[in-house]
């Protein structure tokens, strides 16, 4: 048997030697062979000429290093398919996870007959040292989530949000070929596409304090994860993309009513009666448009492209694009808004949300392609 250990990396210098050290005694004299395949996301503290250097003393390490592509998921399944292993297990680099626990996964994996086995936080065996207890609230709460938008054949599983599992890749490789890789997390998602149809079971993990480094939990991370939830219970009809374009879309209009309210008020102190709420209503609208506009393409920068995230002059140049992408839509966003108040209710509100639900479509394709690059 050959086993393919899958760590992938982003600036994990300090802990990546010490790691590949206690695998490579953990593992020695084991009935079965290894291999090590470091996934590195182009490093800027020197990890990929580290393991590159550790290659060269040890053949079982292998170094894939990812330029202009980014993202755990992504990285996660890269090294899966580039694995020539019969079995690959997927583990952090930051030292959290117990190189013990690997033998006990492989173990109960193959006397069972599985095709994955995760190892827990949560299992009533583990020990949990490195988690705040607002981050191990946190994850009991996504579990929850997670577990209630899963298929039932997963609901013994205590912990889907899991960085460490074991697999059996000759059975699940057209499984991990359709896995979402701007997931929240590789292993959610795996189980999502799966359909309930994988053969699973756990091992108690010790979680241990990070070693060195912070954590890459985030804004994007959180955000991820509702994104997750909602294409899960969605059926996975609807792209993940949209499904984010959309929540921040709410944002804008949420923006965009503030602003245009606000403007209106601004209006009326100035003029005081000398322009009427009609008048008004159609001053303030294009620039709340536009504000509402700018608000929606720095969110959706942040947050749904935040793989093709834009930054200094390019982010300049993509609100500029955003913009004129936008511009159409935006004249008929206020035309249609103007009309409807105009010819079918006096209601500022529903006359803008009628004008921002024509653009949607337009701004989400066209943009996601001319802004972002991204088909």
């Amino acid at each position: 048997m050959r086993l393919s250990i899958v760590l992938p990396t982003w600036n994990e210098r300090d802990n990546i030697e010490p790691l590949l050290s206690q695998l490579m005694q953990q593992l020695a004299g084991q009935p079965f062979s290894i291999e090590i395949l470091v996934v590195d996301d182009d490093s800027a503290d020197g990890t990929a000429e580290l393991v590159r250097e550790l290659s060269q003393r040890h053949p079982c390490l292998r170094l894939i290093r990812r330029v202009g592509r980014s993202g755990l998921a992504s990285a996660i399944k890269e090294g899966l398919l580039d694995a020539t292993g019969d079995l690959a297990l997927v583990m952090d680099s930051d030292g959290q996870h117990e190189p013990s626990a690997i033998l006990r996964a492989v173990r109960t994996l193959q006397e069972r007959q599985l095709d994955l086995v995760v190892g827990s936080r949560f299992h009533p065996e583990a020990e949990i040292r490195g988690l705040s207890g607002r981050r191990e609230q946190g994850s009991t709460w996504a579990n929850g989530a997670a577990r209630f938008s899963l298929p039932k054949a997963y609901a013994e599983l205590t912990d889907y949000m899991s960085g460490f599992f074991v697999v059996r890749l000759e059975s699940l490789l057209p499984v991990l070929r359709a896995v979402d890789v701007n997931g929240f997390k590789f292993l959610y998602e795996l189980l999502a596409v799966s359909r309930g149809r994988l053969r699973v079971g756990e091992v108690p993990l010790i979680f241990q304090p990070r070693v060195s480094g912070s954590s890459k939990l985030d804004l994007a991370i959180f955000w991820d994860f509702l994104i997750s939830l909602l294409h899960s219970l969605s059926f996975r009809i609807l792209p993940r993309r949209a499904i984010s374009f959309a929540l921040v879309g709410c944002s804008g209009v949420l923006v965009q009513l503030i602003a245009t309210h606000l403007l209106m008020v601004g209006l009326a102190l100035s003029s005081g009666d000398a322009l009427t709420v009609r008048q008004r209503f159609e001053l303030a609208l294009p620039l709340a448009v536009v504000i509402a506009a700018s608000s929606n393409y720095l969110i959706n920068n942040a947050l749904t492209f935040r793989f093709q995230r834009l930054q200094g002059l390019a982010l300049v140049r993509g609100l500029l694009k955003f913009l004129l992408v936008a511009s159409l839509p935006a004249l008929a966003n206020v035309g249609l808004a103007a009309a409807f108040y105009s010819f079918v209710a006096s209601n500022t509100v529903w006359a803008q949300l009628a004008g921002i639900l024509v653009v949607f479509v337009w701004n989400y394709a066209a943009s996601s392609r001319f802004v972002w690059n991204t088909p």
